[in-house]
């Protein structure tokens, strides 16, 4: 049995880890904390009544280490990073779901994130979470870092046409819808009701953090420089991410529908939370799973690739218990399935 702490554990994630956590048969979840006031988690969440007698905490990182095996740090970036030191010297392992440790570059974090990065150290060190890609560097980290929603939707989706030499690597187009859930908790006049209700809108155009996350993690795992457009868009519903994304295939290869579609299922051939079907995916399709669905079709000469995920889960706290059950010497999908 292994004993996990989860800081930050006011938000949506949180909640969904601690969900997902409560029916894991290796966890005992041994410390919660929050930077709002002390008190029972049942009343941030009250969905956890009766199902979790816990308090939140503030407690510090060697008081931490003394409790737990584990970490999932839940907290924002530029607070991750700060944390992220001193949970690892008193002792814990850390799945990090912030961006702070996603990015290789210093200067690029400061130039898409706004803040000098203080523990540069780590940087392009730290396995970058996703299973599917980097499994088989997960286990023995003490650190991880954990992929964001529109980026693990996006990089699975590309990944084995990137890899396998069917598209070009630049000029990729991404136009990825996400739930309100996507913004967070934190009160937002843009995720209002009635802002974003019977609403769709395009945002951080150009300049969303999330882009230069994805050019790093797809060049790396092709070993070409890749470049995509990513454009965002706030959607009316919960929860859920469709990414529909445009290739242009390359000069030497002859791409039909059937070649893309085999070399993907090849790609994820032993991978149990990624389904390459036939039909077009839909985000219900997906929702409370860990699972990605995608497919690919070809239409007037361009590659399209569509992915959907749930934002909460496979986009953050599912694949958090994928990354956590590697680190523990676990069975991949225990307490995802």
């Amino acid at each position: 049995m292994k004993s996990v702490g989860i800081l930050g554990s006011s938000g949506y994630t949180a909640v969904e880890l601690i969900k997902i956590l409560l029916r894991h048969p290796q966890v005992e979840i041994t410390a919660l904390t929050t930077r709002q006031e002390p008190g029972p988690i049942s009343a941030v969440h009250p969905e956890l009544f009766g199902r979790l007698d816990l308090d939140t905490e503030n407690l510090t990182a060697t008081e931490i280490g003394k409790r737990c095996d584990f970490v999932f740090c839940c907290l924002p970036h530029v607070a991750s990073m700060e944390a992220v030191p001193d949970l690892l010297a008193a002792g814990t392992r850390v799945i990090d779901l912030s961006a702070d440790y996603r990015l290789d570059d210093a200067d690029i974090y400061a130039k898409w994130y706004g803040h000098k990065h203080i523990d540069v150290g780590r940087l392009g060190k730290t396995v970058y979470g996703l299973p599917e890609l980097n499994g088989d560097k997960i286990s023995d980290c003490d650190l991880v870092a954990n992929p964001g929603c529109y980026t693990s939707t996006s990089i699975l989706g590309l990944a084995p046409l990137v890899c396998g030499g069917l598209i070009e690597p630049t000029g990729i187009i991404i136009d990825a819808k996400s739930g309100v859930s996507g913004a967070g908790r934190a009160p937002k006049v843009g995720t209002l009701f009635a802002e974003c209700n019977e609403s769709m809108a395009a945002y951080g155009v150009g300049t969303h953090r999330h882009q230069p996350e994805i050019d790093q993690v797809l060049s790396t795992a092709s070993g070409k420089n890749v470049e995509v457009i990513f454009t965002p868009h706030l959607t009316p519903m919960n929860r859920g991410i469709l990414c529909t994304m445009y290739g242009t295939p390359t000069g030497d290869v002859d791409v039909t529908q059937e070649t893309l579609l085999s070399t993907m299922r090849e790609f994820y051939g032993d991978k149990p939370f990624v389904k390459v079907v036939d039909h077009l995916p839909a985000t219900k399709h997906v929702t409370n799973t860990n699972f990605c669905h995608m497919t690919a079709r070809v239409v007037r000469g361009k590659v399209m690739v569509l992915s959907v995920t749930d934002n909460l889960i496979k986009g953050a706290s599912g694949v958090a218990v994928q990354n956590f059950n590697l680190m523990a010497g676990l069975n991949e999908t225990m307490g995802l399935t």
